[in-house]
């Protein structure tokens, strides 16, 4: 029997009870990085160029400020490595635990780091290695919460119960926006760029709070307890290779599947904000508005649709959620560079409500049930973390860089959205069935 087994006692709950509180937990956790992580780059899109690389010009500044958003996303397959070992060996609740803290830490320390102005090219250096730290959470916070809840879920029931990971992102995406769009409404432009921008980082503090208070009392996966608790059971010394051993092509199908998700929310709410503003000379509350508006709709959408996933196919759902992103992705531009604001909002909707919002509400479920519950945390949790590199983190910078390719021209940013979003349908309606 392993050392993780030893320290388990029996659960006091009923099942039902243990799903709706692994549920919450995961929740909750998923709202505070989500936050924490997207705040970043919504405050890199507005103010980081001039706070941090003023000295390089304006398109390159731009494209530094994009460039530290992705080196998050960089260090979330680290996060996924390492986080998922340990929770694969010593259970979920404690790794979770951890990644909040480590979050919360380098949260605050970007609210309180000097600007280029008062200690020269440090401020930059410790902005990307405050950034890094974020991804290494974050690359280890998907995993665990993801199989918290779906771990513990009823079968039958799976993706509607994991779907608060997902709705966490929403809410942490709407507090994120709505903390900046009430500062720049109360102290101003000018403020906001030169000192308020800070407020939301140190603010994260609060969302720590709640969320630890939450997670100290979750009890550890059922599933799991059940797996280190058998006698004849040895753990792999390293479960991500066994992962990719036993199931090489489970990390290309997480890859694909979630190029929808990835390029529809960044190219909707971080590249479309930064290319609208810096462009088209439009006004950035209207962006930070949209980006408002499809948070606050996904924590109704993400669920419904999860609820549908689970009554038929969980493929499905990321086959017709694929299609229709690559179908609005030309239109979304279109309106975006007529600036025709209704229409804007349609496709936005279209793309990050209908588009991601399908995709993701079935993505828990489908990728843990790819691996062994052994090595179910490194594999889903790398996985996860090696498409967002692929998919997410660099999105912003590249259609920036596609953009200054294109003398402008937003039709090469276009074909890289439908691409990946056919690429995410096609793959969807290839791979095997994974439901229960």
């Amino acid at each position: 029997m392993s050392p993780a087994s030893s320290s388990v006692t029996p659960s006091s709950l009923s099942s039902e009870q243990r799903a709706r509180k692994a549920a919450l937990s995961s929740f909750v956790g998923a709202v505070v990085d989500w936050y924490d992580f997207l705040l970043y780059g919504i405050v890199a899109a507005l103010v980081f160029k001039d706070q941090f690389f003023p000295s390089i010009g304006s398109n390159m500044g731009t494209l530094a400020a994009l460039a530290t958003f992705g080196v998050g996303f960089l260090f979330r397959p680290l996060g996924g490595v390492v986080f998922g070992h340990f929770g694969d060996k010593l259970g979920r609740k404690k790794m979770l635990v951890i990644t909040v803290i480590l979050m919360g830490l380098s949260t605050v320390g970007i609210g309180l780091l000097p600007n280029y102005e008062s200690i020269g090219w440090w401020a930059p250096v410790l902005l990307v290695l405050f950034r890094a730290i974020q991804g290494f959470a974050v690359g280890g916070e998907w995993g665990g919460a993801a199989l918290m809840a779906v771990e513990n879920a009823p079968k039958g029931k799976k993706a509607f119960y994991s779907s608060g990971v997902q709705v966490g992102y929403g809410v942490g995406l709407v507090l994120a926006t709505g903390a900046v769009s009430l500062i720049l409404a109360t102290l101003g432009e000018q403020a906001f760029a030169e000192w308020a921008w800070r407020l939301p980082f140190i603010a994260s503090i609060v969302l720590i709070a709640i969320a630890m208070w939450i997670r100290h009392g979750q009890e550890e996966s059922q599933e799991f307890i059940n797996k280190v608790q058998q006698p004849k059971q040895t753990q792999a010394k390293l479960p991500i290779l066994q992962a990719i051993s036993k199931h090489p092509k489970a990390f290309l199908y997480i890859i694909a599947l979630r190029l929808t998700e990835l390029l529809t929310m960044y190219l909707v709410t971080n590249f479309a904000l930064n290319y609208s503003t810096q462009n088209l000379g439009m006004d950035k509350q209207f962006f930070l508005n949209i980006t408002l508006m499809v948070g606050a709709i996904s924590c109704l959408s993400i669920p419904c649709f999860a609820w549908i996933a689970d009554r038929f196919d969980h493929r499905k759902m990321c086959i017709l959620g694929g299609l229709i992103g690559a179908l609005s992705a030309f239109p979304f531009f279109m309106a975006l560079d007529a600036q025709n604001t209704w229409l804007i909002i349609v496709f936005a909707i279209l793309l990050a409500n209908i588009a991601h919002d399908m995709v993701v509400s079935v993505h828990q479920p489908i990728f843990t049930e790819l691996f062994g519950t052994e090595y179910r945390y490194s594999g889903a949790g790398v996985g996860y973390q090696v498409a967002s590199i692929i998919g997410g983190g660099f999105t912003p910078f590249i259609a920036a860089a596609l953009v200054l390719w294109g003398n402008g021209s937003w039709h090469y940013v276009a074909i890289y959205l439908a691409i990946g979003c056919l690429l995410t349908a096609l793959v969807a309606a290839c791979m095997p069935k994974t439901q229960d």
